[in-house]
């Protein structure tokens, strides 16, 4: 009971702290708001954007890159990180172009993906997609691989067919390292979506931060990256949840093997 009040309660305190250490280096160090405003200047900011409605509007642009994009990363690297688990042959080929394509930073791939692709929502997915990719890929790859051959010899000895073993075998072994780099690649997406719109955008949280950095207006700038943060959290939130519901069948059965 005191460990759940105190997990409870940690996060609103140290809210509390950071908020009152902020307010006092403002404060105390009389530094002017475009170098560090001050809570309530940002808590200003906020409501203002809230009531033009341009927060909202970026946020939703911002969320729907975040969002496509994750989907399609997520959708390629299943299939492939499947294949590539399952065909050796096949991971020999595409493995030196993976890995290639991952040790170049996402900022330097961004320009040309905007040059090609102009500076709309579809550079801004596709950006997205790539740095939420290799994470889930290597981790279903892991998972596939972890699966102990004695358990496939056995599906086999039921003469099970491929679906079966990949639906009763492959998914449920795999989902919790499969998971975890879902729960990684959530993260990640939010950082790409941003990254496309620093680069070359006309909307978003990105081009936000852009606008306010521009016009030394550092409170709006504040106000962007704290949305990002919330989207951040609530995107990874939604995957934890989901990671429990889909693993509630590990704890069913640690509770009944005690």
């Amino acid at each position: 009971m005191i460990k759940r009040l105190h997990s409870r309660f940690l996060v609103p305190i140290s809210l509390i702290v950071i908020l009152a250490l902020w307010h006092l280096i403002a404060e105390i160090g009389e530094l002017p708001s475009f170098i560090l405003p001050t809570p309530r200047q940002v808590f200003e900011r906020l409501v203002e954007v809230i009531q033009d409605g341009s927060l909202l509007r970026h946020t939703l642009v911002t969320f729907g890159e975040v969002l496509s994009g994750l989907l399609l990363g997520l959708g390629t690297a299943v299939i492939l990180g499947y294949l590539l688990a399952k065909m050796c042959w096949l991971e020999k080929i595409l493995s030196p172009i993976i890995v290639a394509s991952q040790s170049v930073p996402v900022v330097a791939i961004a320009p040309l993906l905007i040059i090609w692709l102009g500076p709309g929502v579809l550079s801004k997915i596709l950006i997205t997609a790539l740095i939420v990719f290799f994470p889930i890929l290597v981790n279903l790859i892991v998972g596939i691989r972890s699966i102990s051959t004695d358990l496939y010899d056995l599906m086999r000895s039921f003469q099970a067919t491929p679906w079966q073993i990949l639906r009763f075998l492959e998914i449920p072994a795999a989902m919790p390292v499969f998971l975890g780099g879902l729960r990684i690649g959530a993260t990640l997406a939010v950082i790409g979506a941003v990254v496309g719109e620093f680069v070359g955008a006309d909307r978003g949280l990105g081009f936000l931060v852009n606008v306010g950095r521009g016009m030394y207006d550092t409170a709006l700038v504040f106000v962007a990256i704290f949305t990002l943060v919330v989207m951040a959290m609530s995107i990874y939130g939604v995957v934890s949840l989901l990671e429990r519901k889909l693993l509630a069948w590990r704890q069913n059965t640690a509770a009944g093997e005690s």
